[in-house]
């Protein structure tokens, strides 16, 4: 065997292809946006800017489950905001999270809906698409709420670029190169946490990267980007190097933030804290009494006050986690998360106390 033969023979071991996924075109043209729901969306859209950008002084709340694994619950959950929205509408815009592709820190376990559309069945990526796209049409249709999506996956953006309010690149995501180019081709408010390791110039670097224009390869074809004025940064926490949780929601964090802001050449300076995670070390109620004291460095500080624009709060019908298989309807299959009854009112103090 010949070393050219031998290389070839790994290289299709090492892949096996399976299916060639739709394009978004084709997808988009089989579920499309109805006229009405794409008019929402560029209402609830400009809503956000406005908020990041300081022309609105209302406060964003980033909420729901840690995973959308069942488009029935997630689309219950959604659906039960609009009420509540409706009672804080002078405060606080809610825009659901319906998070359909999920990390994992050791690359193992559920990756999403847009990976496993029923989580105790195999991956299908083609029926993935659908079934994120379906569930995010659904969720507005239902409730008058456009939502919030973590892309973990850049090539997917076209899939679900005309339906999302939000998009948030996560802690693993955000050092990567095309997660930042991509970015700055969106059209929406995007926030990029720090990386796990709690590095603000790093965060600080893929939000000036997000604001550039850049020339590089997009799904097969050499793109140009206008740059994205709304890329802000959402601090997450961090894990040490002994491997400890090291929260960055305190006072003296986020005024650590705004001098570092102050130096950087960005548009738009713009904070979302996220209340749990190695903020809260995974403990699900620690977010009220988080987002509680964020509140009041808010209420303490002018700088703050115009500096952080919102929380992420992971949020479900039932409260805390429960294992795949287990069907618990509205329980989380991934981090626990608060339960409706604590979300209600945890909503209602944030439009008291911002």
């Amino acid at each position: 065997m010949n070393i050219y033969t031998f290389l070839m023979r790994c290289i299709i071991m090492s892949f096996k292809f399976l299916n060639q996924l739709p394009s978004p075109e084709e997808i988009k043209r089989e579920y499309p946006l109805s006229p009405e729901l794409t008019a929402l969306r560029a209402q609830r859209e400009q809503m956000i800017k406005d908020v990041i950008s300081g022309k609105d002084d209302k406060f964003l709340v980033i909420i729901g489950p840690c995973s959308a694994d069942n488009e029935d619950s997630v689309c219950d959950y959604v659906s039960r905001l609009t009420n509540i929205q409706d009672d804080v509408k002078d405060k606080v815009i809610l825009i659901p999270r319906i998070y359909t592709n999920k990390p994992r820190t050791n690359g193992t376990g559920y990756k999403g809906i847009a990976s496993q559309p029923n989580p105790e069945k195999k991956e299908d990526m083609v029926e993935g698409l659908i079934a994120m796209r379906k569930m995010h049409i659904r969720a507005i249709a239902e409730s008058g709420l456009t939502c919030a999506d973590e892309m973990l996956y850049p090539e997917n953006w076209g899939y679900v670029e005309d339906l999302l309010a939000y998009v948030a690149i996560g802690a693993r995501s955000v050092e990567d190169q095309q997660h930042r180019l991509t970015v700055s081709g969106f059209d929406v408010p995007s926030g990029m946490k720090n990386p796990t390791s709690g590095d603000f110039s790093v965060m600080l670097n893929s939000v000036y990267a997000a604001q550039q224009s850049h020339h590089f390869v997009h799904r097969g074809y050499e793109v140009e980007t206008s740059g994205n004025p709304y890329a802000h940064v959402i601090l997450r926490g961090a894990t040490s190097k002994h491997g400890n949780n090291v929260a960055n929601y305190h006072y003296e964090d986020l005024m650590r933030l705004h001098e570092k802001y102050e130096k950087m050449d960005v548009v738009n300076p713009a904070a979302i804290i996220d209340t749990n995670h190695s903020n809260s070390g995974k403990k699900y109620k620690e977010q009220i009494r988080i987002a509680k004291e964020i509140l009041h460095s808010r209420r303490h500080s002018d700088e703050l006050h115009k500096l952080v624009k919102g929380l992420m709060i992971e949020s479900y019908i039932e409260e805390g986690a429960q294992s795949i298989g287990e069907g618990v309807y509205g329980k989380s299959i991934t981090d626990p998360c608060l339960g409706w009854e604590d979300t209600k009112r945890l909503i209602y103090d944030i439009a008291e106390g911002c």
